[in-house]
């Protein structure tokens, strides 16, 4: 029951955290701004990958999310076939901004333990993140991680 709770209240981290942003972006439009601004630039065939999309749909998700100025696509240097795609400043501010929110309510609620506590809290997260392993990338997109 523990577990419940505190994923409750990590979900609630999150939550907060996208709250300010999601009159600008969706939950799967932020997911893809996490992974550009974790891989850096992707060809699109990559970024539909790591995402766990079929490209040609992605492509047109891609379509919208460059209109809204969070995403560009660029021709490839090598090869002028390949699509890249980069954040813009716009989509790089999201992320950011959510990630920076994350952040410092995380650091607050850690700041309110005591370091004894703060020492379990992390050991455990280790151990849960280990036994846990990567979430699939689907499984992320309705969070927005």
């Amino acid at each position: 029951m523990e577990t419940l709770t505190a994923s409750r209240a990590l979900l609630g981290v999150i939550a907060r955290s996208l709250a300010t942003v999601m009159d600008t972006v969706t939950l799967p439009q932020f997911r893809v701004l996490v992974v550009l601004s974790d891989f850096g630039p992707l060809r699109m065939g990559e970024l539909s990958e790591k995402l766990g999309a079929n490209q040609s749909s992605f492509s047109r998700f891609a379509d919208r999310m460059v209109t809204a100025g969070l995403i560009a696509r660029q021709v490839g240097i090598a090869n002028r076939r390949e699509v890249i795609i980069t954040l813009t400043g716009l989509g790089r501010d999201i992320h950011d901004t959510v990630t920076e929110a994350r952040r410092a309510e995380i650091a607050t609620l850690l700041g309110s333990l005591s370091p004894a506590e703060r020492q379990a809290v992390k050991t455990g997260f280790e151990v849960f993140a280990g036994a846990a392993g990567e979430p699939p990338a689907a499984d992320l997109m309705i969070v927005g991680l």
